[in-house]
């Protein structure tokens, strides 16, 4: 069993304040696989103050010297991918080749794009021609908490520890307490590059005791937080009180809307789509609604391909899903099935308990549900987990309708290959993304949410921004 349980505070790793320790639990064994600290109050003063110090010059420290230290970073990140990509495995149960390719690649990806943007940011700059003596700068925020899931671990990390660095905040991180090893390996690489003291900390907690000292501290001046709904309206009245800025990512019910005329593939990019990282993605497309005149034939194909999908041991190769991330959450997994079933909805495939020879771990059926109506919970709950509700439509409008009823919108997708129905329907839908036929997100693309789905973007230009205020400075002369 890994021993974690330092903290990294002030640019060393420092034996915790706390003694509270709490054991990462393998999800595909159940078995323990590391000790970490959660920290208390005491911790998380120490990583504040060290930040806060370190504000006073990070701040100031030109954009050159920024980006030679983000290269750094880039290039002993691409030395350690393999650990990286092993340590999700461990911690949440993603299988060997997702995680190498997208797990700890999409961190990769964030690094590097980051660093394309801040070659190119202007820090200052007029407000135009009809105002030559009026100057814009852009200055960082401050001492951030950044609180990350344990959903896509170095994907969050780096789309909240990477703009920070590079807008010129200093942090805290607190990665979950479920998933850390791989935000400790980050941290490893970060003290290897040199980066000067207490620019970047890390305290691992839970989010009663850890989270709360963060996100209410008096010196802290921003916070960035993935995670549930719940727990984001939580840290938003902790924020209120001293007016903290606040970036928030949270949940997501995405609508899939297939058309008649979506492309032959649709339907299965859809499920795959769905139970991806075993449905453990605020992204996914969740509910996939269906044009009524082929949708008897969706549900033949839904049955067949999630009959035939596969879950198994992470560890091994392929393209295969593995467990949850918990016993907590595959009981909630669990509960929500059989809600579908009592609600009515029409189980296609799957179901509750575990696939045939996986008796340990917490690994799920993937699940499709036909009949749904969008007022069955199954239809309304973010579950994460491999759970896909199958709702018809007659018309666009009542597809738009349909997508638009929920709570949540943080990525809707459209099948059609009706150009002028994909930006009638685009321009209608009530979330911060839209995919379209499977094109996909570019990583630069501004990412977030309208709704209970959150405040602010992240990644690329906008998700730079999010760490920078704008100060309008008047006579400004050359």
């Amino acid at each position: 069993m890994l021993d974690k349980k330092n903290f990294y505070i002030n640019g060393a790793w420092v034996k915790p304040n706390s003694s509270e320790e709490i054991k990462v639990i393998d999800p595909a064994t159940e078995q323990n696989c590391a000790v970490i600290t959660l920290g208390n109050k005491a911790d998380v003063d120490l990583a504040v103050s060290a930040a806060k110090d370190a504000y006073e010059s990070w701040a100031f420290s030109s954009k050159e010297e920024r980006i030679g230290l983000l290269e750094k970073l880039y290039e002993n990140y691409k030395k350690r991918w393999a650990d990286i990509a092993e340590a999700i495995t461990l911690e949440m149960g993603a299988p060997k080749d997702f995680a190498t390719k997208l797990q700890a690649g999409t961190g990769a990806s964030h690094i590097k794009s980051f660093i394309r943007y801040l070659k190119n940011f202007e820090f200052e700059k007029p407000l135009g021609e009809h105002a030559p003596n009026q100057r814009l700068i852009y200055e960082p925020k401050g001492v951030c908490a950044l609180i990350t899931p344990w959903n896509w671990p170095m994907n969050q990390v780096c789309l909240k520890v990477m703009p920070a660095i590079a807008s010129g905040c200093t942090m805290v991180l607190k990665p979950s307490e479920l998933a850390p090893l791989s935000s400790m390996i980050l941290a490893e690489i970060i003290d290897e590059v040199k980066f000067p003291k207490g620019v970047f900390n890390l305290v691992n907690g839970d989010g009663a005791t850890t989270g709360d000292a963060l996100t209410s501290h008096p010196d802290i001046n921003m916070i960035s937080f993935t995670g549930s709904t719940r727990a984001g309206a939580l840290i938003s009245q902790n924020a209120a009180r001293d007016f903290k800025r606040v970036s928030l990512e949270l949940g997501g019910k995405g609508a899939n809307i297939i058309f008649k005329d979506a492309d032959p593939e649709a339907i299965e990019r859809g499920a795959l789509r769905c139970f991806r990282n075993s449905g453990q993605s605020c992204n996914a497309p969740t509910r996939m609604l269906v044009e009524k005149s082929m949708y008897d034939e969706a549900i033949e194909r839904l049955k067949k391909y999630t009959e035939n999908f596969e879950v198994g041991d992470p560890k091994k190769e392929g393209e295969h899903i593995g467990p949850v991330i918990s016993e907590i959450q595959y009981n909630k997994i669990q509960t929500l099935i059989q809600k579908g079933i009592d609600e009515g909805a029409k189980l296609v495939a799957g179901g509750t308990g575990k696939p045939e020879g996986l008796d340990k771990g917490y690994f799920v059926k993937p699940t499709v549900f036909a009949d749904v109506n969008n007022d069955m919970e199954v239809a309304r709950t973010e579950i994460f987990g491999p759970v896909l509700s199958v709702i018809p439509f007659e018309t666009e409008e009542d597809a738009i309708k349909i997508a638009n009823d929920t709570a949540y919108g943080l990525t809707n997708y459209i099948q059609t290959q009706d150009s002028k129905k994909v930006q009638r329907v685009a321009r209608k839908l009530r979330s911060g993304m839209v995919d379209v036929n499977g094109a996909g997100i570019a990583v630069d693309a501004p990412f977030g949410g309208f709704k209970h789905s959150g405040i602010g973007r992240e990644a690329g230009e906008h998700g730079l921004e999010e760490f920078l205020e704008v100060k309008a400075v008047g006579g400004w002369s050359n």
